[in-house]
This record gives structure tokens, C-alpha cells and sequence, in this order.
């Protein structure tokens, strides 16, 4: 890491008469104002003016306060990530230092929250690791398990339908936390984790029961040596669910900036459903799934169902309903949500949860529903009733529950009582007394849902064609 201030001007000039005044209050600067961080894959591109720069979720995390930078007067931050052995160096240039009531950042412990010991004091020995850990990733590969990934088409291969040219050179393998390879490995990927996954924090490298998905892809170069990079991984917790299997629960997914965009987000996705399958585990979640995260998996996991045969029926029934009559003129609710014997059957056989198969029962009934235009009003109503139910809790199990914490000795976290409350008493579900305002955000709320069916509906229709 290199800090780089001009030279103070020592010249005097007896003539030149000192001006006393009061200094102004240090308003501070943004991290995302004075930084660039940039991906790299080689030493010539230290420096280059055109190189990859990778935009952060936030920055102001690192620091301290309110995740400002004080003290510094035309400071700017410098910063490469070598994408072949995840080394960063940090170049930090500014004009003077002054406190101005806030006091003077202290910049090298901030960039060491993010990057630890993957910083790099001096800028030879950061240019260095372009040669002396070319090998590096190809070192990973042989300690992990490689995996065939199945498509979703049904044969094995290692593409994703029409990512076949792109991803024939890709390798998929898996490593299980709890030794010193996937740990050491792990570590050196904890920056990209914390500047590029919003919310999340690293995983525990000693638990085995966290498991790293990878995605690398393999050339040749000149002299016929094979050369890996990196294009993404997952994180994934293995949970045990009884009596004899477990669930898996995807934690963190990460694309790097220069492959997103590309599919590799979803052949992740396609490779994990997949291991899943094939290790007959329980069901597959996923911890607190981004909105476009849950797009692309919605996407997938709808194409999947929409060549399963057992829940074909289930959908065709609700269909011929919603294009008969009104239903803005009914007298009771219809069911409409598929059967038990199919939510099991989907689970069992695809590894989707309950959870997940209602998001993609929504588009499945939408994609049904042809044309869509003639039944639109039916199928609004038909989703209005399904925003109505997650609300208030009708149908979903929870209506009249209510969880407290209790006081314990044992785990603050984990101490709790839920209890079902009695006629009358104040449900937990904060709602808005106006019923005019009620109206309108439901209403809201359905156009939101809906207008999310439509897009994931034109991706599928499009993979489907």
C-alpha cells in the first residue's frame, strides 16, 4: 500500500504578511468519491487508464463514524484486485492532512477491514504475484471435487443450453470448508464477498458444513500449459433435516464483473439444483434472496416445471376456472393453490420448496392463460387474492400468531415463545388503519407482483421458443 503526499513548499517569504482565520468544520468526503477499485488480470493493467472497475455495494461500512473520510485534502484512493491470485494493492496519493474537528481517518486499517491480509504494502511485490502465482487457481482445482454438470435439457455436458460455446471450456467443482485448502482459498475471495454481495458477512472456513461451489474456466495457452480463472462461486450450508437427509441453503452467489451477464449466474444455480437431485437431499433454499436473484432463479425453476409432467394437471384445472365467468362477481374463494400431493411431489422430485414453487406458480398459471389479454382481469383478481392471503395470513398457517422474545440465561438470539392468539386479540401484522390507504397500497402491491410475473414470463416464453 502506498501513501504519497507532495513536498511541503520551504521557501519563506519575509514579505508575505500571515493571515489568521478560523478554519471551517470538516464536512468529510465519500469512500465512493475519492476510490476506484479495479479488477485485474495482469501487471500491464496496473495503472492503465481502461481498466475493469468494479462498482461496490457500499463502502461507507469500512469506516469509521458515519462512513466518512476526514482529515484529507485532495485525497485519492487507488485500488487493484489481481484477479489471478486476489492480491490487492492500494495506491492512497492526497495533498495535505489537517484536522478540521473530525480528526484524520486512518485509511490503512479501513482498507484492512476489507482486505486483510490480501493487501499488498509495496507495489513491486503485488506485480510480482502476476508470475509467481500464475498457477494459483489451477492449485484450487486439484483439491476440489470436479462435477459434471448436468443441463437442464437432460444431457450431461458442460453448458447451459444456448451458453454452449461460451461454457465449453468451464469447469465445475466443489470444496468443503473445515481444511486448510478451501479456507486459504476462501479467504483471499472475503473481499470480493464483502465490496460485491449486499448484506452479507464471510462464512465460518472451519464449519464443514459450508461448501464452495466454483466455477473456473480452463484455456491453453502458447505452450500448451492450461491456464484457470475464476468466473464465480456460491456458498452453500448444508443443514440436516431428519431423519436422514439434509437441506441445502444457498448462502452467497457471486458473478466477477467481467463474466456477469453471460449466464454463469444461472449454471450456478442449474449446477446446484442438479447436486441436489442426484444427493437426493431434502430441498434446496435460499438465505434471504435478492430481488434480482430470485428473478433469475424464479426463471429457472419455471422452465424445470413446466417440462414436469405431475403438475400439469394441477395448472390446467386452475386455468379452466379462471376463464370461466367473473371472479370480481363470486360469493366465496375458489382454490386455487395447487395440491398437497403436488407441493410434495415437486419437492421430492425437483428439490423446489413450497416457498419457491408458489412464486413460479404464479407465472405458470400466467403463461396458461392464452391469450393473456382475454383473461387479465380474472387473472388480477386471482393474485390480488394471493397478496391479500401473505398480508393478512389467511391460508399461509400464521393468521393469529404471535412470536415474543423471553428472557433466558441460555441465548438471548434464540429464546422465544410463539403462541396462537385468542378471538379479539391484536394480531402482529402492522396494518394501515385508513382503508383507503389499505386499498391503495394492496393495489400496489399486486401491480408490483404482477408486473414481476410478466418479465419473468417473457424471459421463460423466450427460453421456451
Amino acid at each position: 500500500m502506498g501513501l504519497k503526499q507532495p513536498p511541503a513548499d520551504q521557501s519563506t517569504d519575509p514579505k508575505k504578511r500571515r493571515r489568521v482565520g478560523f478554519s471551517s468544520i470538516d464536512a468529510g468526503v465519500e469512500p465512493k468519491e475519492c476510490m476506484k477499485i479495479f479488477l485485474v488480470s495482469s501487471k500491464d493493467e496496473v495503472g492503465a487508464s481502461d481498466g475493469f472497475c468494479i462498482d461496490p455495494i457500499d463502502l461507507n461500512q469500512f469506516f469509521d463514524d458515519d462512513g466518512k473520510i476526514y482529515g484529507y485534502q485532495g485525497l485519492k484512493i487507488t485500488i487493484w484486485v489481481s484477479s489471478i491470485s486476489f492480491h490487492a494493492y492500494a495506491d492512497i496519493t492526497y495533498q495535505s492532512t489537517s484536522d478540521g474537528g473530525k480528526g484524520i481517518t486512518d485509511l490503512k486499517s479501513a482498507l484492512q477491514r476489507i482486505f486483510a491480509e490480501t493487501l499488498v504494502e509495496k507495489k513491486d511485490d503485488f506485480l510480482q504475484t502476476f508470475s509467481s502465482e500464475i498457477h494459483y487457481i489451477r492449485s484450487v482445482v486439484t483439491n476440489g471435487e470436479i462435477l459434471q454438470h448436468k443441463a437442464s435439457n437432460g444431457h450431461s455436458n458442460d453448458s447451459v443450453g444456448h451458453l454452449e460455446a461460451e461454457t465449453s471450456n468451464v469447469e465445475a467443482l466443489r470444496m468443503v470448508a473445515g481444511n486448510m485448502p478451501a479456507g486459504l482459498f476462501y479467504s483471499r475471495l472475503v473481499p470480493l464477498v464483502l465490496l460485491l454481495v449486499d448484506g452479507s458477512s464471510p462464512i465460518d472456513i472451519t464449519d464443514s458444513k459450508w461448501e464452495i461451489y466454483l466455477l473456473v474456466e480452463k484455456k491453453t495457452d502458447q505452450q500448451g500449459e492450461s491456464q484457470y480463472r475464476l468466473l464465480g462461486f456460491t456458498t452453500v450450508y448444508r443443514f440436516y433435516h431428519y431423519p436422514d437427509t439434509s437441506r441445502l441453503r444457498l448462502s452467497q452467489i457471486l458473478v466477477l464483473p467481467p463474466y456477469q451477464h453471460k449466464g454463469y449466474g444461472r449454471y450456478l444455480l442449474e449446477l446446484l439444483n442438479n447436486v441436489a437431485i442426484s444427493e437426493n437431499v431434502y430441498d434446496v433454499t435460499v438465505e434471504e434472496p435478492l430481488e434480482y436473484f430470485q428473478h433469475v432463479r424464479t426463471c429457472i425453476d419455471t422452465l424445470r416445471l413446466l417440462v414436469f409432467d405431475p403438475i400439469q394437471d394441477a395448472v390446467n384445472s386452475v386455468v379452466l376456472r379462471l376463464k370461466q365467468g367473473k371472479l370480481s362477481k363470486r360469493t366465496h374463494t375458489l382454490p386455487f393453490m395447487p395440491p398437497l400431493s403436488v407441493v410434495e411431489d415437486v419437492r421430492r422430485s425437483l428439490k423446489i420448496n413450497k416457498k419457491q414453487l408458489l412464486q413460479c406458480w404464479e407465472v405458470l398459471i400466467y403463461l396458461g392463460l392464452d391469450p393473456i389479454d382475454k383473461f387479465m382481469e380474472n387473472y388480477v383478481t386471482f393474485i390480488s387474492d394471493l397478496v391479500k392471503a401473505d398480508i393478512i395470513g389467511k391460508d399461509s398457517g400464521t393468521d393469529g400468531k404471535q412470536v415474543i422474545e423471553v428472557a433466558s440465561d441460555y441465548d438471548q438470539e434464540m429464546s422465544f415463545v410463539m403462541f396462537k392468539s385468542q378471538a379479539g386479540e391484536a394480531s402482529s401484522i402492522q396494518m394501515d388503519e385508513n382503508q383507503t390507504n389499505q386499498e391503495e397500497q394492496l393495489q400496489q402491491l399486486v401491480d408490483e407482483r404482477v408486473k414481476e410475473i410478466k418479465l419473468v414470463a417473457q424471459k421463460v416464453s423466450l427460453h421456451r421458443s
